[in-house]
């Protein structure tokens, strides 16, 4: 265990003597990033909890380094692990820097009386997460996504050797947790410092993590990097996904496919047919797709949701079967969109499908394909 900074041995967490998840073995090193995903209710919140020793743990032990966790002090614990859970904290009558200025007090003296070093950390914790502006508002009149930011930067304060966040990014529009995440990646690179956290979003948790520990059942279902974790098929598996789709390898989630007989055949590529296919879907029109590569970027998305799509091989010229193939659907369907603009010389097959679905008085353009 000398190479991990952070590790469990047989920890089994739950409530009043019930074991929830059993035999738990978590090894980190400095430095890295932990995201536990899992269905809602398995059990994240609740190791996260037992980590921090808010529950007290059933069996197994948590280690620091070579030193249990149960065996620091309060102050020391709290020097050394930084806490942002899901409950919210009501302090009354405090400005956000106030808020911010209570990372420090495992640094002060019993008065709680600020130094100037003190005092530097809030402003770099609050320069860090974007809140400077926020500094003289009074806590409780922010909004949920403003409170998690400002409590982000009172766990970023307390300058921890590991930051356990459960859900962070719950509350932050788009931009902040992008922000956010990428302040996370920098201070595990610049400042050592290890990450434990609970994501749902699978996408940001594949992109940002070093490992990952999937919590599903009595026991620790899959650990360790995430692409030995987001391998096709499992995530579906992970949360009994029955309805619509996940992609592994691009983190995309689609909705149901719309069955039936396709109404419409769709020339796309290079990512241009995937804003028509989901049109297509929220409308609950079936359709079919192609002329497409299996490696195009319209292809996964084509085959989430359309009831049929002609592919051809990676790499490889469109052979004239598959062209058959096409025009078959072609005229099977009503009428043909096209999204493509540009056909280059590989692709001039589908510049031909074009042709054809217009010499049938097919083909829609502009408006017309969603008056029909």
């Amino acid at each position: 265990m000398q190479n991990y900074f952070f590790y469990t041995k047989n920890m089994t967490v739950g409530y009043d003597g019930v074991p929830l998840i059993r035999d738990i073995q978590i090894e980190i090193k400095r430095g890295e990033i932990l995201t536990l995903i899992g269905p809602n209710g398995a059990g994240k919140s609740t190791i996260l909890k037992s980590i921090i020793g808010q529950l007290s743990l059933l069996n197994g032990k948590v280690q620091l380094e070579e030193v249990c966790i149960n065996r620091l002090s309060e102050k020391e614990r709290a020097k050394r692990l930084s806490v942002v859970l899901t409950e919210r904290i009501h302090p009354e009558m405090m400005t956000c820097e106030e808020v911010v200025a209570m990372g420090r007090y495992p640094y002060t003296g019993r008065l709680g009386i600020l130094s100037e070093t003190d005092k530097k950390a809030v402003q770099r914790a609050m320069e860090t997460v974007r809140t400077e502006e926020l500094a003289e508002k009074e806590f409780l009149t922010l909004s949920d996504g403003q409170k998690q930011r400002i409590l982000l930067a009172k766990a970023i304060a307390q300058d921890p050797d590991v930051l356990v966040l459960d859900e962070p990014t719950s509350f932050l529009d788009v931009r902040y947790k992008l922000e956010f995440l990428s302040v996370l990646q920098e201070m595990t690179k610049k400042k050592n410092l290890t990450v434990i956290m609970s994501l749902h979003e699978l996408d940001l948790a594949e992109r940002i993590s070093d490992k990952i520990l999937c919590v599903k059942g009595e026991y620790v279902d899959r650990f360790g990097p995430p692409e030995n974790v987001f391998l096709p098929g499992y995530i579906k598996e992970l949360y009994g996904i029955t309805t619509g789709t996940f992609d592994e390898c691009s983190g995309r989630v689609e909705l149901p496919a719309v069955h039936g007989i396709p109404r419409v055949f769709v020339i796309g590529g290079n990512g241009s047919g995937i804003p028509i296919y989901r049109r297509l879907q929220r409308e609950g029109i079936p359709f079919s797709a192609g002329i497409l590569w299996e490696n195009d970027k319209d292809t996964p998305v084509a085959e989430a949701l359309s009831e049929r799509v002609i592919k051809e091989q990676a790499y490889c010229p469109i052979r004239q079967d598959t062209v058959v193939c096409a025009k078959e659907e072609i005229d099977r369907c009503r009428h043909v969109i096209c999204t493509l603009t540009d056909f280059g010389e590989w692709n001039k097959e589908n510049k031909k499908l074009l042709l054809y679905a217009k010499d049938r008085g097919k083909l829609l353009e502009g408006e017309r394909i969603w008056q029909k």
